[in-house]
């Protein structure tokens, strides 16, 4: 087992490894507990109700279904009639969506009670899960409504993922590589090594690459919890959105039938072709960026909606101020500069990059 410290106002660990969900009733003891979780993931829901005894049920429903206002809006009814009280915890049991909803129906409940995630994903284990951001979608775009509220403790139970379709593992890793480009270039390397290893949860090289990303994390967040304004190279939080300004734009016009890790794969790639352009990013990183994608099976192009939709979406990204587009770019891995207002014409020229070559 791992043990990553968060470090912050309030202090808290992030636990690495197979079996870690067992420590669950140790850090629930005397107090009730609000159970969020999919139906996908009952195999690990139901022995945790009979070990906690005083168990909250709230099945909602699967993946980014879970994050609207409705799904919320029922939480909170379901602990209004269960008599939920500031005393009691509120677990996150599942994907990164889950873990989301649950940190905000913590964060709202009463103002703020105690929340503990339980990730079982790659996704939330590598991201979602670590760092206190929480939230849901609407309409208009991914995440626009949420808050900032810490978790009390992060299991990450590897052995969760053994249940995983690969396209799941896939996704997250996705947001393993992007900590690789933005901190921690070792992180590369070994998934450059062997990409059918970091694939397998069960592997050793997979056990590093997860650590070390949530290692990243917590070193970003415990500098800049709230995501203080960046500017030039002095970047805080807003690093951890490298690729998502355009990654969110997709999954908002492809309704959210792209997981997040595969978006955030053609964002990466079109934040490197950026980063070319605007700050003198070598071009065998872009490149390597591409290779690495492919290596894991993850998606290098994108073709699905046109690109004055997307560019609309884009303005609405929360690092956008006033009318200036801002987005997350390097001059060489782990090196990170923000960009900022960039000309039309170089997104459209980086967004045509996306296009797949004719056959």
């Amino acid at each position: 087992m791992s043990v990553v410290e968060v470090n912050g106002p309030e202090p808290y660990e992030v636990r690495i490894g197979p079996g870690v969900i067992q420590g669950l009733e140790q850090l629930t003891v005397g107090s009730r507990v609000a159970l969020v979780h999919p139906a996908s993931v009952e195999f690990l829901a139901a022995p945790l109700r009979e070990r906690l005894g005083q168990v909250i049920d709230i099945e909602v429903p699967d993946a980014e279904a879970a994050k609207t206002a409705t799904v919320l809006a029922g939480c909170w009814d379901r602990l209004a009639a269960a008599g939920m009280t500031r005393g009691d915890i509120v677990v996150g049991l599942g994907g990164g969506a889950t873990t989301d909803l649950a940190g905000f129906v913590a964060a709202t409940w009463m103002r703020g009670v105690t929340l503990i995630q339980v990730p079982t994903t790659v996704l939330g284990m590598a991201d979602a899960a670590v760092g206190g951001k929480t939230g849901i979608n609407i309409t208009a775009g991914k995440n626009l409504v949420g808050a900032f509220h810490e978790p009390a403790a992060v299991l990450c139970d590897t052995d969760a993922l053994t249940h995983l379709p690969i396209r799941e593992m896939r996704s997250g890793m996705a947001e393993i590589v992007k900590c690789g480009f933005i901190n921690d270039p070792r992180i590369l390397s070994i998934v450059e090594r062997d990409p059918a290893a970091v694939l397998d949860p069960a592997s050793d090289a997979f056990h590093e690459v997860l650590t070390r990303a949530v290692q990243v994390k917590a070193s970003v967040v415990a500098a800049d919890l709230t995501e203080s304004t960046s500017r030039g190279t002095d970047v805080g939080r807003e690093r951890l959105n490298y690729g998502h300004t355009l990654a969110h734009a997709i999954e908002a016009h492809q309704h959210f039938t792209w997981r997040h890790g595969e978006a955030d794969a053609v964002g990466m790639i079109f934040a490197a072709e950026l980063s070319a352009r605007e700050l003198g990013l070598d071009r065998q990183v872009v490149d390597r960026t591409r290779e690495i994608m492919a290596g894991l099976g993850l998606p290098t192009t994108f073709e699905g909606t046109e690109w004055a939709k997307l560019r609309a979406t884009m303005n609405l990204d929360k690092k956008t101020r006033g009318t200036m587009l801002r987005f997350v770019g390097l001059s060489a891995p782990g090196r990170v500069a923000m960009i900022e207002g960039p000309s039309e014409e170089v997104l459209q020229e980086c967004f045509a990059t996306l296009a797949p070559i004719p056959e």
